[in-house]
């Protein structure tokens, strides 16, 4: 939920994939660098820098075919291997950003961010908001461990030039999230919110708006990992905080014509955040998509990079 989208209505019918889709899966899987055990693993004498996972390349079904109609159709896509960040960028990762290189974030230029009001169900500009105060002056400070958010899309796009990474694009980070092999469950890890009455992710419990229990923990944002790990050992690929991507937003079946996003063109958003509920959002379902102008800054949207694999 990124405050101006409107909810899309689920679809019950199926689409059938292509035959040829189901051959390029099947060779992706074969040549993806998995393990016996599913999990996955470098080429040998590849050191991955800290902080980052090496995601296998393959062939993965982008999409949902019970999804939004934004999530269809579903369509097969080769990745190549890459590095990705295990977690989002931190605040305090940010904030060594932002002494190295004296950055000042759109919303601090702007003087004033995107704030969800929970009673009203509601989003308003608050003065004063950015990623160190993401409620306004008169919220607490942003946590070290948390995701940092209240930044924009050319806010990410520095951070990832400064730290020598890129945006992923949202089949590289779908490819990831259905850990490099096309696992077809709604989440990262299979069906299920709950594990052994644990819960999986920093998502909205209770009524909506304004009754969030937080029976998960935590009303806001958490700190990046409280929830576990991947397969491929990535964290918090749903809920806590939407992730930038590198991509416009257009419905797959544009995605091979020609286009200019023009200025009312807005990136894509992956992976859900806390606000997000079932009855209104579900966008921590690996196939979910969201997106926002290259401007904008809010207090659920955050972003993690990648690097290019060189063997």
């Amino acid at each position: 939920m990124t405050g101006k989208r409107a909810n899309g209505r689920l679809l019950a019918r199926p689409m059938r994939l292509a035959a040829t889709a189901a051959v390029a899966f099947l060779a992706g899987w074969l040549i993806a660098g998995h393990g016996p055990d599913g999990t996955s693993r470098p080429p040998a004498g590849i050191d991955v820098p800290e902080g980052m996972v090496y995601v296998p390349g393959g062939v993965t079904r982008i999409g949902s075919e019970d999804g939004l109609p934004e999530e269809q159709p579903v369509f097969a896509a080769r990745v190549e291997a890459f590095l990705m960040d295990v977690h989002p960028v931190t605040v305090a990762q940010f904030r060594a950003f932002v002494e190295a290189t004296g950055y000042l974030t759109e919303a601090e230029r702007h003087g004033d961010a995107g704030v969800y009001d929970p009673a009203s169900g509601g989003w308003k500009l608050v003065a004063g908001a950015n990623w160190h105060s993401p409620l306004g002056p008169d919220g607490p400070p942003a946590p070290d461990d948390h995701p940092v958010t209240q930044v924009s899309w050319h806010d990410a796009e520095a951070f990832a030039r400064w730290a020598g990474k890129r945006l992923p694009t949202e089949v590289e980070w779908e490819h990831a999230a259905r850990n490099a092999r096309d696992d077809r469950g709604r989440y990262p890890w299979g069906e299920a919110l709950l594990a052994g009455g644990r819960h999986r992710a920093n998502i909205w419990q209770g009524r909506y708006p304004g009754g969030n229990t937080g029976a998960d923990g935590h009303l806001l944002t958490s700190p990046v990992g409280a929830f576990g790990a991947t397969e491929l050992g990535l964290t918090d690929m749903a809920g806590n905080v939407w992730e930038w991507t590198a991509d416009w937003f257009r419905p797959y079946a544009e995605r091979d014509r020609p286009w200019v996003p023009g200025s009312a063109g807005e990136k894509v958003q992956r992976g859900g955040s806390f606000l997000c509920h079932v009855s209104y959002c579900h966008g921590y379902r690996v196939s979910a998509r969201s997106h926002s102008s290259p401007d904008t800054a809010l207090f659920h949207v955050g972003f993690r990079l990648v690097k290019d694999f060189e063997a």
